[in-house]
């Protein structure tokens, strides 16, 4: 019972990271400089500039019918962590409603370097969004109606949520000018850079897979020089139909040069394939 507890703990206290950042990025850098967002988030700031409308309220009173909807339609374990988000979303965005209004935090706003205000919005908001979606949760709205419409459509969920930006950030033009949502749109950009750095890991590694007649002797000289885990494949060679392994091993970034080194000693006729890895959960990388 205990472990389970400390389980939930990982994964909700992330989300509550996050969806505090998001919130304060959201009304921070956001709203004070008429930029947008995208998904429901979008669909709050825009009643936000026309009828002035709290975005914590918006948030609530939007999500409540989409959760319930997702509940039905999705289930309520896949939705459950959706729920989280978007209660917690909307308690960070009220917090910082009320310290705005009572003078604590003064947002930032600029008649002239948007650009900047742009630039630290889309990091703020994939910040935010990044530490979400890793701990397995979301903020509701558009994701929700995503899976739903996917599910039904067959379309994918990213192409689905493009669809929706699209049309929240073009409904924009009738509130804002059009030089904001040029700026929401290097904001989207950066955040979604964010969003994927985050998630997939802020180390990046690099995994050799090494095809060579050599490959016993090159697996034995990375376990003894460099302390790595080797595996080795056995392998047919296409063209000559002869036996062999196919050394395959995953190191950081300041060994891949002396990878490289060893390979080419052994035989420099190698063919090595060199592909990104951004996650590596095991012994001699990250324990879980």
């Amino acid at each position: 019972m205990k472990n389970k507890w400390i389980i939930q703990l990982r994964i909700i206290l992330p989300i509550m990271l996050g969806t505090a950042i998001f919130a304060f990025g959201l009304l921070y850098f956001i709203i004070p400089n008429q930029l947008m967002e995208g998904g429901v988030t979008g669909i709050t700031v825009l009643l936000n500039y026309a009828f002035d409308i709290s975005p914590s309220l918006s948030t609530l009173v939007i999500n409540i019918p989409l959760f319930i909807l997702g509940w039905k339609v999705l289930g309520g374990r896949q939705i459950l962590y959706t729920g989280i988000g978007i209660a917690l979303l909307t308690f960070f965005l009220g917090l910082f409603e009320r310290l705005i209004e009572a003078g604590y935090i003064v947002p930032f706003k600029t008649e002239h370097d948007f650009l900047l205000a742009a630039l630290y919005a889309g990091v703020t908001i994939g910040t935010g969004l990044g530490i979400v979606f890793r701990a397995g949760g979301t903020t509701g709205g558009s994701d929700i109606i995503a899976r739903i419409l996917s599910r039904r459509s067959g379309i994918s969920i990213g192409k689905v949520m493009l669809g929706i930006d699209i049309i929240i950030i073009g409904s924009s033009l009738f509130f804002i000018p059009l030089d904001k949502i040029l700026y929401t749109l290097v904001s989207v950009f950066i955040s979604s850079k964010v969003i994927d750095f985050i998630q997939e890991g802020a180390y990046s590694l690099k995994s050799f897979t090494i095809i060579s007649d050599q490959a016993d002797q090159i697996a034995q000289t990375i376990t003894v020089e460099m302390d790595r885990g080797v595996t080795l494949v056995p392998a047919v060679g296409g063209y000559s139909k002869q036996a062999k392994h196919v050394a395959y091993c995953v190191v950081a970034r300041q060994e891949v040069r002396q990878l490289q080194e060893i390979i080419k000693s052994a035989d420099a006729r190698a063919f090595v394939i060199i592909s990104e890895v951004h996650d590596v959960y095991g012994e001699g990388f990250k324990e879980e």
